[in-house]
């Protein structure tokens, strides 16, 4: 039996990536959002985050591969998360994303083709046909799931971004690295 030429045409994408752009609710976390009364009265917004996620991103950070977010919901929870695993690029209250996506591109100087983008719903489809890259969680909509290149066995917010990584890191060569560092 030959080679999976999926599996081949995956490897080939992600060892060209420079950066991993993500949508936040739904890919970095499951999704939920939690509301609560502040010490003022008001009510705040939270959300959860996965530390296997966490520790993975810094891992690309390592290895040279920006990362950062575009997200349609303003958070300071995201800002907060984003600052903790070092990424490069938040860009906050955006459904169009494209716009984000281009402006990305000029002050990165990344082209396209070594963008890898991870998106769960409709807003994400418009990158995932510009990038070179295009993942989805397993709790993406059936319309992203076809429109990616792949898609990882973990739901967001559980692991997804965190096998998303792996992906880049085993393409590039640098996942053993990761296993030396820490013995395993």
């Amino acid at each position: 039996m030959g080679a999976d030429p999926m599996a081949a045409e995956l490897q080939q994408r992600a060892q060209r990536i420079q950066l991993f752009l993500m949508d936040v609710d739904g890919v970095l976390t499951d999704g939920k959002l939690f509301y609560f009364p502040g010490p003022d009265g008001k009510i705040a917004e939270t959300k959860g985050f996965n530390a296997q996620d966490g520790i993975s991103l810094q891992w690309l950070a390592w290895n040279h591969i920006q990362t950062g977010v575009i997200s349609g919901r303003v958070s300071p929870a995201t800002e907060e998360r984003a600052r903790q695993v070092g990424m490069t690029y938040v860009y906050q209250g955006h459904i169009e994303k494209i716009p984000i996506l281009d402006e990305i591109i000029a002050k990165s100087g990344i082209p396209a083709a070594n963008i890898a983008y991870a998106g769960d719903d409709l807003t994400d489809v418009p990158i995932f046909r510009r990038v070179g890259l295009a993942l989805a969680p397993a709790n993406a909509r059936a319309e992203v799931k076809a429109a990616a290149h792949y898609v990882v066995a973990a739901v967001g917010g559980n692991g997804a971004v965190r096998d998303m990584v792996e992906i880049l890191l085993r393409a590039q060569g640098n996942w053993d690295s990761i296993l030396k560092k820490y013995q395993a």
